[in-house]
């Protein structure tokens, strides 16, 4: 199972996410869900450190990815961070024995 998780700022902003694991819902190289996991998450990934600019810490070994912003920089990421967590909310609304998505606050 592919668990996403998103951080939350103690005032509430939406500051990063970590997603690890596998789905399981085919073998690799033909698992559709892990592919349209990590394709949303590389995609907003590389947006807010390569379009918008925002200096991340972004990590990424192994299936198992990690971006977080710093709070000051959360306005600039909300647009991209709330369209991950929609993203894979719908996702996992159609594939809940493969994906779960989490929120927690630090």
């Amino acid at each position: 199972m592919i668990k996403a998780e998103f951080f939350n700022s103690h005032n509430g902003k939406l500051i990063g996410f970590h997603i690890k694991g596998h789905s399981g819902y085919a073998e690799n190289g033909r698992d559709i869900i892990c592919a349209f996991v990590s394709s949303a998450a590389y995609m907003a990934a590389n947006t807010i450190t390569e379009v918008i600019g925002v200096k991340a810490k972004a990590e990424d070994k192994d299936g198992d990815m990690l971006v977080c912003v710093d709070e000051k920089d959360a306005v600039k990421c909300r647009t991209i961070l709330e369209g991950l967590k929609l993203h894979l909310i719908n996702t996992e609304e159609q594939y809940p024995e493969f994906l779960k998505v989490s929120y927690t606050e630090v």
